[in-house]
């Protein structure tokens, strides 16, 4: 049995949650997962604004390693994160010289790149491949010169490889949220490329704990049934080879995990639940069975899976402009009705001074603007927040 346990969900997670699951009981693997798809436009953009070269990925990690190397090293914790983002090089190197400065110049790091196509767009066009849009069809060229980021959701087999080689740090790119998880239970239990059952349980456990606490009741529905926010225990994956595997949590650690807290992140991000499209494997959904089989431990057995597609998919990011957003807290009686006179004011006077834009909002909080179809209260609210946001081509 294997322990996986993931401490980031995103680039800005608990800085402290990845110490703690080293601290707090039994590990074989840490993952952390720091890339949305804006990330890669963000830490792009910060790439190129730096001559050194040394920007473009999760600068936090390097940190981590310093902090938590001394229990890597005492417990033979082995570390695969996405830390790279869209300069794995640089990360690789960051990573090394802390090692060097922690006594451990030995520990072999392993880097999964090609991810990144961002310079190879116009040749992958020239070829007669248009990278159209999933979600309208629009042809790449349509917003080629806008292109900010362009990365290909890898593999995680390239993952086994790099532990396979004896590396006990895996950086990559822009891999899948669940390969982080799915690579180390390739290398352990020497899955093929065509298990396909094996291969979709192990993308289903790294989709369940892939956002760190959403699992343990940090993102629950009945909120007021979890007890200890203010120490939220993180996914704990206990795997068996056969791709039975319990979901869990350090114990005396806060938070939740039961059936319900597991359904509501599989549901997370699934798309059509039975063919969830990676890299490796398509996964149906539809086959997972849960069983509650204590407290704070989940089992999630009889998962299936189907042969991966012939293509992979691409996150590409572009400009499509420059927002700006503000705010304004309105309170007493009639507020809402004074926070919309204010808007009408504000709105006004732009247009008087001949200022458009080609986008504008306006919502007032506190009275529906996030649940307008569930139903406004009876009492008139005494306080609002306005505001307004604007979006343009132009910066100025």
């Amino acid at each position: 049995m294997i322990r996986i346990a993931n401490g980031q969900g995103f680039w800005g997670d608990s800085v402290d949650a990845p110490v703690r699951l080293v601290n707090e009981g039994p590990l074989d693997y840490l993952t952390l997962d720091y890339l949305a798809e804006v990330t890669m436009s963000i830490m792009q953009k910060l790439k190129r604004r730096d001559p050194s070269g040394k920007s473009g990925y999760a600068t936090d990690f390097v940190e981590l390693v310093k902090r938590i190397l001394p229990e890597l090293t005492e417990k033979g914790i082995r570390v695969v994160a996405n830390a790279g983002g869209v300069n794995p090089p640089a990360c690789l190197k960051a990573v090394a010289s802390v090692l060097r400065e922690g006594g451990a110049a030995g520990t072999k790091i392993g880097m999964v790149m090609g991810d990144d196509i961002l310079d190879r767009l116009d040749s992958i066009l020239a070829e007669g491949v248009t990278l159209a849009s999933m979600d309208d069809g629009r042809p790449l060229s349509s917003i080629r010169d806008r292109v900010l980021a362009a990365n290909v959701y890898m593999s995680a087999f390239p993952i086994a490889a790099a532990l396979d080689l004896g590396a006990r740090i895996v950086l990559t790119g822009r891999g899948t949220d669940p390969g982080l998880v799915l690579g180390p239970l390739i290398h352990e239990f020497k899955w093929g490329r065509e298990d396909w059952n094996l291969l979709a349980a192990g993308t289903v456990a790294g989709h369940i704990i892939e956002c760190g606490a959403q699992c343990t009741g940090g993102n629950f529905s009945r909120w007021w049934e979890v007890e200890g926010w203010d120490h939220l225990g993180y996914p704990v994956v206990e795997a068996e080879a056969d791709g039975s595997f319990v979901v869990t949590k350090h114990e005396g650690t806060g938070g939740l995990v039961t059936v319900d807290t597991i359904v509501e992140q599989l549901v997370y991000e699934m798309g059509n639940p039975e063919a969830y499209m990676t890299p490796d494997v398509t996964a149906d959904f539809t086959s997972v069975r849960l069983d509650q089989q204590g407290t704070n431990r989940v089992a999630v057995t009889g998962i299936a899976g189907r042969p991966a597609t012939d293509t992979y998919k691409v996150s590409i990011s572009y400009l499509a402009g420059y927002s700006a957003v503000g705010q304004l807290t309105v309170s007493g009686p009639q507020a809402l009705e004074k926070a919309k006179v204010a808007a009408a004011a504000l709105w006004g006077r732009l247009k008087r001074a001949g200022i458009s834009y080609e986008e504008t909002h306006t919502e007032f909080v506190g009275a529906g603007a996030c649940h307008r179809r569930i139903g406004k209260s009876a009492t008139p609210p005494v306080e609002v927040v306005m505001r307004v946001g604007v979006k343009d081509r132009d910066q100025k």
